[in-house]
């Protein structure tokens, strides 16, 4: 089965999947089936949602139409009837376009086009009194009136009706052309990144649980659930240090519930002109409500929940819509599951921390001991180098996030590859480039655990930062 028939079965299967009618489009395309792309294209234009694939559906309808109307001055026959819909399907067997008769479809779309007019019709210029009646081109440019025949050829028109028919080829324009404009369209993006489940996460089996209950269970025993009229969504809250997983995390969970993963980013949201913002951020909402079951991503969403007695007026709106949108009169949370994460949740506003927002509140600690030696496993995988002491290396790493380990892991490398171009001896990484490396770094987790040791002293008294003080009073003497 080639690629348009499989295209072809999946937007019978999903009609309304935009991105199915616009990757079956190219395929027209790149088959010069102009008029099937064109109507594939319209149809994904119909359905799409997104923002960035409608610039690019407008991008390439634009430039299928423009084909079109090349072919169709062009006045080839071959051309012309490969812009034609065929029942044919593309692909094995399926006729060329110069093998196809002449008379085919392309000389009824297009009249005064093909072998017969070719070979019939005057020069360009000559004149028709059909030429001041005719309305079938209300969008193209109308050409310049030539000067009119003499008495003896208009009497050849009127005795001829064959000629007379003939005698004026029109410039085909096939009616409305797609004009792009607005921003420029936006690169193509990846499709094909891989699925990411809780055992490519190292460690955290504590938060894993956690997740499992809160978040992943209502997903998949919704009957269960709402037996017990347990709600299925809302909000959850990651934080903790930076580099200890909580954007990867996320990504886990959304690939643990099959789900569709809608990362927002601030540039998605933040805009100069006032109430602009606002929207945005409602308009991303109405995207994932769109498409339940869906998990929202909010990375470093300090940056758009920050506390309202410390930022100025003109966020203060923003924050607003972001209540609302989480827990209003006219919205809701079912079956949409919205992920936060920053390393300061001091700093996001307490009415987003209530209940019924972000009501699960999930600390990411440093990995532990076992999920160091993981780590250090996986960032060693594949690599050229001897086998290592991963428990050593683990025990010596207390308080390292997992990205203080990844760069511990490259600057080893770093070392070896400069003493490789300096001697021209290759050899592999041993332990002792690690523990050089080691030596030279500190892990980045503790100027934020020390903060945090502030906040769980003197502003927990409503229990938000419980994880944080079992932490702290396990490991606090090594702080």
């Amino acid at each position: 089965m080639d690629k348009i028939n499989w295209l072809e079965q999946m937007t019978q299967k999903q009609p309304e999947d935009a991105q199915t009618w616009f990757w079956l489009g190219k395929e027209y395309e790149a088959a010069a089936r102009w008029l099937d792309a064109i109507q594939a294209f319209s149809k994904g234009l119909t359905h799409a949602q997104d923002d960035a694939l409608r610039s690019e559906i407008v991008a390439a309808l634009s430039q299928v139409t423009a084909r079109l109307q090349q072919s169709a001055a062009a006045g080839s026959p071959a051309d012309a009837a490969a812009s034609a819909p065929s029942p044919a399907k593309a692909g094995d067997g399926e006729p060329r376009s110069e093998d196809r008769p002449a008379g085919s479809s392309a000389t009824q779309l297009f009249p005064g086009h093909g072998p017969e007019a070719e070979s019939s019709a005057p020069e360009r210029g000559e004149w028709s009194e059909e030429r001041e009646d005719r309305h079938d081109e209300p969008f193209g440019e109308q050409e310049p009136e030539e000067d009119g025949p003499d008495e003896e050829d208009e009497t050849d028109f009127r005795s001829d009706p064959g000629r007379r028919a003939t005698a004026f080829r029109p410039k085909v324009h096939p009616g409305l052309q797609v004009v792009a404009g607005g921003k420029e369209p936006a690169p193509e993006r990846k499709s094909d990144i891989p699925a990411i489940t809780f055992e490519h996460v190292a460690g955290l089996k504590d938060l894993k649980k956690t997740i499992q209950m809160k978040i992943i269970s209502p997903f998949f025993n919704q009957g269960l659930f709402s037996k017990f009229r347990k709600k299925t969504g809302g909000g959850v809250l990651l934080y903790g240090p930076p580099g200890c997983g909580k954007t990867y995390m996320a990504r886990a969970t959304a690939g643990e519930c099959r789900a569709k993963f809608i990362t927002v980013h601030i540039t998605d949201i933040l805009d100069p002109y006032i109430g602009v913002s606002e929207r945005n951020l409602k308009e991303m909402f109405d995207k994932a409500r769109a498409q339940r079951p869906s998990v929202m991503f909010f990375d470093e969403i300090d940056a758009i929940g920050f506390n309202r007695s410390k930022s100025s007026s003109l966020t203060r709106g923003l924050v607003d819509t972001f209540l609302h949108e989480m827990d209003g009169i006219d919205s809701d949370t079912d079956h949409l599951l919205i992920i936060g994460a920053t390393n300061m949740p001091w700093d996001v506003d307490n009415a987003l921390k209530r209940p019924g927002r972000f009501d699960r509140l999930v600390f990411v600690e440093p990995p532990d001991v076992e999920a160091r030696q993981h780590i250090f496993a996986l960032q060693m995988q594949d690599r050229y180098a001897e086998r290592l002491d991963t428990v050593k290396l683990a025990k010596a790493t207390e308080f390292f996030s997992g990205a203080d380990i990844a760069n511990v892991c490259e600057r080893a490398v770093e070392r070896v590859l400069m003493e490789i171009l300096e001697t021209g001896v290759e050899r592999p990484v041993r332990m002792r480039d690690i523990e050089e490396a080691l030596a030279e770094v500190q892990p980045s987790t503790l100027d934020w655990l020390r903060t945090a040791k502030n906040y769980v002293k003197y502003a927990n008294q409503g229990g938000m930062y419980n994880d944080i003080e079992r932490y702290l009073r396990k490991h606090g003497k090594h702080i």
